[in-house]
């Protein structure tokens, strides 16, 4: 990577996709090595900064598949997830991989009631594994699991060791999402100020918070965010790569190294490739986010987009439409009417609407034009 490349990313916030990894822990989710491929490249050319292709340790048909990623060469640093065992590191080098991210525990709680270890424990592990690592690869990144529910004081002892180390990034892991952005911002801003360290956020949105959470770390400071498409991942998954990119741009008024109008077309590669639908209503994605189906919006639409929508949905690769239902009003049916070159009989459209109202509650969806049509056709 050239110079004025690594400058112009040190002056935004990366974006780090876990899509592959951490994604494919979603119930029910394995991806094959074409899907991994197809997702990789399209990441890729998007514009993502790194991505964190599997877990080595898994198996050696895992290995396999990362090796063949990793032979791709895509113009992306590429990295693995291991734990703080020497066995996952010497699965993820014979990838040939880039760099290697390597997790700890920091909680009490899951030192001494997962691992029944003690923090000592944990430091000389952790020492261990990055000298060892810094032997084999060019990068590594030191992953503080449920790094939320930890001490302060231990996590700047870790900042520290991992300093004197030489790791290149380290990760805040809200691993059981329950965190809230007041508290990230506070708690985070402190961890900036006690590192010089590059600091990365990975979320978990257990309760919602995923993204308006990751926004809060950028607040304070934090200059990586982990992302999966469609916010896919273990429990209630994590922060979406669309929505963290979306809001950056548009409510942190930060530059994006991504090119958004890809958004939709990976969402939707995404969710062929786990056979998982997109609900209607999910930001950025979903199908109905950019249809205004109240007659008082489409009115304020038609004069002006931004009376109701936060940005044009050209900038995510997305269309303005809208629909008919419960709400829709007398000027909203005229103007179909008109448009179809339609004559009508004014003393009928209140009965139009109120088939309109019937329809929609019979469907339990949005109404096409051709259903607006077949309702003016059986009522003329």
């Amino acid at each position: 990577m050239m110079k004025k490349e690594l400058v112009e990313m040190e002056q935004r916030v990366l974006l780090c996709d876990t899509t592959l990894r951490d994604g494919e822990q979603a119930p029910g989710v394995a991806f094959g090595l074409h899907q991994k491929e197809m997702i990789a490249r399209a990441l890729v050319e998007a514009g993502i900064d790194e991505l964190e292709v599997g877990v080595p340790a898994m198996s050696g048909s895992e290995i396999k598949t990362i090796s063949q990623l990793v032979a791709l060469r895509l113009p992306v640093r590429l990295i693995t997830w291991n734990r703080a065992v020497l066995s996952d590191l010497q699965a993820s080098y014979k990838t040939g991989i880039e760099g290697v991210a390597i997790s700890i525990p920091t909680s009490d709680q899951q030192i001494k009631n997962k691992l029944r270890k003690d923090r000592a424990w944990v430091l000389e592990q952790m020492g261990q594994c990055i000298h060892n690592a810094k032997k084999e690869v060019g990068y590594i990144v030191l992953g503080l699991e449920d790094a939320s529910r930890a001490e302060f004081s231990f996590l700047k002892e870790i900042l520290s060791e991992a300093e004197k180390l030489g790791v290149n990034r380290v990760r805040f892991a809200d691993t059981t999402g329950i965190l809230e952005p007041l508290k990230v911002f506070f708690t985070l801003q402190e961890l900036v100020s006690v590192s010089n360290i590059p600091l990365e956020f990975h979320a978990h949105n257990d309760l919602g918070m995923a993204t308006a959470n990751s926004l809060a770390a950028v607040q304070a400071g934090f200059q990586a965010i982990s992302v999966t498409v469609g916010g896919i991942g273990e429990r209630a998954g994590n922060a979406a790569l669309e929505e963290v990119a979306v809001g950056l741009k548009y409510s942190l008024n930060q530059r994006v190294g991504l090119d958004l109008k890809r958004l939709y077309s990976i969402g939707m590669m995404v969710s062929w490739a786990t056979d998982r639908k997109i609900s209607r209503v999910k930001p950025i994605i979903g199908e109905d986010v950019f249809t205004h189906t109240s007659s008082i919006h489409i009115d304020g639409v038609q004069k002006d987009f931004a009376n109701y929508q936060p940005f044009p949905p050209e900038s995510v690769g997305r269309q303005h439409s809208t629909s008919f239902g419960k709400y829709s009003g007398r000027k909203t049916v005229l103007r179909l009417l008109k448009a179809k070159g339609i004559d009508f009989n004014h003393e009928i459209v209140e009965d139009i609407l109120m088939k309109i109202s019937s329809k929609t509650n019979q469907l339990k969806r949005p109404l096409e034009e051709e259903d607006i049509l077949g309702i003016v056709v059986s009522a003329c």
